[in-house]
């Protein structure tokens, strides 16, 4: 979720180690695109939700730069996560006055004094998710909506449960200007969403201290649960469910903000 603290991570753990570095801590955020208080998030969503991005070749550009450069170049090799990394204007997620950095390695801030997270971040969840098209995901902390946008461009059916209203209600409103079919609603993550499981992936963002058992209870037979697990020690987990129980993955360590309930 956007609101979390993050390092970037790898399939490698001995690379991860070498290369972490606490993404979304203020120190490693410029100070000219640091969170706005005040008036300023109101006019950095309206700014957003008018189908700010117009993709111009300069964009294209840096969008390519991004992919190959902080993305492929740490090891993520699945194409179609490439592909949609590079067709999601990420630039239209982030307020006009940080769109200057919108392809840069690095959170920016959004509305409610959060952060959408840096790319790397989001394509490695992605990757672990290991989504065809077709399948049913649940996002669990939409933030700015670029996450849910991206597993869209998968062709995955995206559900996404956001907790902070402000965010929800731009996020809804965003995804469907630019064109994203993405099933969202405001909600306690832990929860989960019953109604529409079982799910074939679900993406946590958040780190709560202890699997919720009912994002266990709400995968399918085969489905992939990837969070971020404890507390001042984090561990990024791949939870896969069989046909006999579950089987546990720990992929690297990471650090993300504490997952919150209402």
């Amino acid at each position: 979720m956007d609101r979390r603290r993050t390092a970037p991570v790898h399939n490698l753990r001995s690379l991860a180690l070498a290369v972490l570095v606490f993404a979304c801590h203020d120190e490693l955020i410029p100070a000219q695109v640091r969170p706005m208080g005040g008036g300023g998030d109101a006019q950095g969503t309206a700014a957003m939700s008018a189908l700010a991005a117009v993709d111009t070749p300069a964009l294209v550009r840096a969008r390519t730069r991004m992919v190959n450069e902080q993305i492929k170049a740490r090891g993520v090799r699945d194409e179609r996560v490439l592909a949609a990394l590079l067709a999601v204007p990420r630039h239209a997620f982030v307020p006009e006055p940080t769109r200057a950095y919108a392809y840069s390695d690095m959170p920016l801030p959004i509305e409610a004094q959060q952060t959408i997270s840096q790319p790397y971040i989001v394509a490695i969840m992605t990757e672990l998710a290991q989504l065809t098209p077709g399948e049913k995901v649940l996002e669990v902390g939409t933030g700015s909506g670029y996450q849910a946008a991206v597993l869209a461009a998968l062709g995955a059916n995206v559900y996404s449960i956001e907790i902070v209203k402000e965010l929800a209600d731009s996020a809804r409103q965003r995804l469907h200007e630019l064109g994203y079919d993405v099933q969202l609603r405001r909600g306690d993550g832990y929860a989960g969403w019953p109604e529409a499981a079982p799910f074939d992936a679900i993406i946590v963002t958040a780190a709560p201290s202890a699997v919720p058992a009912p994002l266990r209870a709400q995968l399918a037979i085969g489905g992939r649960l990837v969070i971020p697990i404890g507390e001042s020690d984090q561990e990024l987990l791949v939870i896969t469910r069989t046909a006999k129980g579950y089987e546990q993955r720990n992929v690297l360590p990471v650090r993300f903000v504490p997952m919150t309930t209402p």
